[in-house]
């Protein structure tokens, strides 16, 4: 453990400064100290389950399942040593429980070889202590591995920064596995061929980090299928779109499109305009959509092409949303409280607190109940003033 100790001082503390020195101790520290005296004596015969629930804090069925991928250690060294690193990192108890549970392994990795080297590595890609800790709870048995600052350093530049990847990695843990130059980097270089930038590709991906080890092939078959669907290349809706559509198959994509067709009555050339502007309505269950296309056509009584125009009307909640304000809307007018060409439309997209600024609250000395149906509406109830015939 001291050459652990003088390694990490020796690579991470700068020695033309001594204020520099001064302020990088501080997080080191920590790590030394709590390294230092985490060894605890050798026994004649180490438990190693009874180890995993009293030291490292795993459940009883935990340990018992990831002894067995331990059982060939002999003393608590070198756990010991590693659980030492991940406390000087700032890793908490219940951080150390969930990734000793997830990779049992992790506890005979090697400190000085390959974690403290690693630590170094990222720092200096920029890499904050905290950054490096949520790196080693979701990266797991990839951060035992030296190439993984290599990685890192791909990913960063691809997501901009290290919050980015993070936030994609939390998605998708099998992004570090992925094949970089056989798989990663084509897709990204084929997605640039397609008109989006830098930053459409980050946004892409931490949406959709699985995008990035798929074939490039797949991401082809997607993007015809986006392109046949009316979104071209460099429309701002692309992006979206192949995010909507690059993990359903060419016939769930047909028959979702059918489906939309048959609820809401349109043509084919009212689904490209719908998908144009909301493109998640192909992942949408058909329930979903069925109960809203009821309500909103044979109960509010929009038209089909209305509705293909403002197809963003579609994603709002029907119990929470759409059903309540209609409520409210209709209640204004029915009493002349509000002129009858007021579309409904405008009433649905504002947010909340907007709607109750403007159809609710101008009208509280004539409906002065207005603000509890509506809030009963919301919660799914039907208050006898909302009852119309």
């Amino acid at each position: 453990m001291l050459r652990l100790h003088k390694y990490v001082l020796t690579q991470l503390l700068p020695s033309s400064s001594a204020s520099a020195s001064a302020s990088a101790i501080s997080p080191l520290s920590r790590l030394i100290s709590a390294a230092a005296p985490a060894v605890s004596p050798t026994p004649s015969c180490f438990a190693v389950e009874e180890y995993l629930v009293a030291t490292c804090g795993l459940t009883r069925p935990q340990a018992a399942k990831a002894s067995a991928k331990l059982s060939h250690l002999k003393s608590p060294a070198k756990p010991d040593a590693v659980l030492a690193f991940l406390a000087g990192l700032g890793l908490s108890g219940a951080d150390v429980a969930a990734l000793v549970a997830k990779d049992p392994g992790f506890l005979c990795a090697k400190v000085e070889k390959t974690l403290a080297p690693n630590v170094v590595g990222l720092t200096d890609l920029g890499l904050s202590p905290s950054d490096i800790a949520r790196l080693v709870s979701l990266s797991r048995h990839k951060f035992r591995c030296r190439s993984i600052v290599s990685r890192l350093h791909y990913y960063l530049t691809l997501f901009g920064s290290s919050d980015n990847f993070l936030r994609a990695l939390k998605r998708n843990f099998y992004l570090l596995s992925s094949d970089l130059d056989g798989v990663v980097k084509p897709n990204v270089a084929y997605l640039h061929q397609c008109g989006l930038g830098a930053c459409d590709i980050a946004r892409l991906c931490i949406a959709r980090p699985s995008l990035l080890g798929i074939s490039t092939e797949r991401i082809r078959t997607a993007v015809a299928c986006v392109e046949g669907l009316g979104v071209p290349r460099g429309s701002p809706m692309f992006r979206h779109a192949l995010n909507a559509v690059a993990f359903l198959s060419e016939e769930k994509i047909t028959a979702n499109v059918e489906h939309l067709k048959k609820m809401f009555r349109w043509s084919d050339a009212e689904v490209g305009i719908a998908f144009s502007k909301a493109p998640t309505l192909l992942t949408r269950t058909k329930e979903s959509l069925q109960r809203r296309s009821e309500f909103l056509i044979s109960e509010v009584g929009l038209e089909p092409a209305y509705i293909a125009c403002r197809p963003a009307i579609l994603t709002y909640s029907l119990e929470g949303r759409l059903r309540p304000r209609y409520y409210v809307v209709k209640f204004l007018k029915e009493n002349g409280l509000l002129d009858h060409d007021r579309d409904y439309y405008a009433a649905v997209m504002i947010s909340k607190k907007v709607f109750v600024e403007k159809f609710i609250c101008p009208h509280k000395d004539a409906a002065p109940h207005l603000a509890d149906d509506y809030g009963a509406a919301c919660r799914g109830e039907v208050p006898a003033r909302f009852s119309f015939t």
